[in-house]
């Protein structure tokens, strides 16, 4: 664990990442501390960049996304301009939710959202297809999500 995090900080963040829409007020009474004591830390989280920013995690099917596929991603090559354009490219394809630089078989693995496959057909062929330096993929559908979390353990 960070030495700069004590158990205090940890139940704040802990409750931050499943809830970070709750006042201050519900927030200092749930890790039972004072409100003043409690923002203070909450500024310092943020200020020392534990906090990176607070989001509304939408529901992918009630807007219509329900299909997820994993893509691995070969490149032709490896010089450190090849990467860096399929880099700053990819992060323009809004339908990719998630892009790691891998170790393995793959270069990279994608996490892409769709309608359907359909619509993905369409995402490979138009927008994954066309990124610079593409010479293979391979994509996985996600049948079902069984578990899924936003909240790191500290």
């Amino acid at each position: 664990m960070h030495p700069k995090l004590d158990s205090m900080d940890r139940r704040i963040l802990t409750v931050l990442q499943k809830s970070g829409g709750i006042s201050n007020a519900e927030l200092s009474a749930r890790v039972n501390l004072s409100p003043s004591a409690c923002h203070r830390r909450v500024q310092r989280l943020e200020s020392d960049g534990f906090i990176r920013d607070y989001v509304a995690l939408l529901d992918p099917a009630k807007i219509g996304l329900s299909t997820v596929v994993f893509v691995e991603i070969t490149l032709s090559g490896q010089a450190d301009e090849l990467l860096e354009a399929f880099e700053r490219d990819v992060a323009r394809v809004p339908e990719v939710l998630e892009c790691h630089l891998m170790a393995g078989t793959a270069d990279y693995i994608l996490k892409v959202i769709a309608e359907s496959t359909e619509d993905f057909a369409r995402i490979h062929r138009q927008k994954l297809a066309r990124l610079p330096g593409v010479q293979g993929m391979q994509s996985s559908f996600a049948l079902r999500t069984v578990f899924k979390t936003t909240a790191l353990p500290v």
